[in-house]
């Protein structure tokens, strides 16, 4: 009985060392967790509220360089793409509600953002490190996760396969930052 402990302990231990951009998600193609969420204005938004409409989701703390860097590049991108068959979606997690505010100020972000104070949406996708993006296609399919900072023209290109429903093979990584 003690090996098998000591297994369960060692494999746990090994799982705790490993980089998350390594880490591929079951969530690729199956259906994206249902959620509710506060925004900072006061409006309270439901996932299913998207449906018909492709969804980015990205995750992101004040705290977090990677997601300082990647700020203005997704702003840029939701201009670009303002559509409505669109949607772009922050979820702030591990932060306070005063510095996320000031984060969405500095940066200048438009789009809808809300804070995920219990975690639990966060944890219903797997979030490991941050930043984290999902692209959600019109069905409500995970087509895409992305772990790190994500660029203009890779939201833009994985926002077009999501519209047509495209799932990738092959998951995204860029800088983060851990969060467990």
């Amino acid at each position: 009985m003690t090996s098998i402990a000591g297994g369960v302990v060692g494999l746990l231990a090994y799982g705790f060392t490993r980089d998350a951009r390594h880490i591929q998600s079951p969530l690729i193609a199956k259906q994206a967790a249902p959620f509710t969420l506060t925004l900072f204005d006061g409006r309270t938004i439901m996932l299913q509220d998207f449906r018909g409409k492709a969804v980015f989701l990205n995750f992101w703390a004040s705290w977090c360089p990677p997601c300082r860097a990647e700020a203005r590049a997704l702003e840029a991108a939701w201009q670009k793409n303002k559509e409505p068959d669109v949607v772009f979606l922050g979820i702030d997690i591990q932060d306070t509600e005063e510095d996320a505010r000031a984060f969405v100020q500095e940066f200048g972000v438009t789009y809808m953002n809300g804070r995920d104070p219990s975690g639990k949406i966060a944890v219903d996708y797997g979030v490991w490190g941050i930043p984290e993006s999902f692209f959600i296609d019109p069905q409500g399919r995970i087509t895409y996760k992305h772990v790190g900072g994500i660029g203009a023209s890779t939201v833009e290109a994985k926002l077009y396969e999501a519209l047509k429903g495209i799932v990738s093979a092959e998951e995204g990584k860029g800088e983060y930052r851990s969060v467990r």
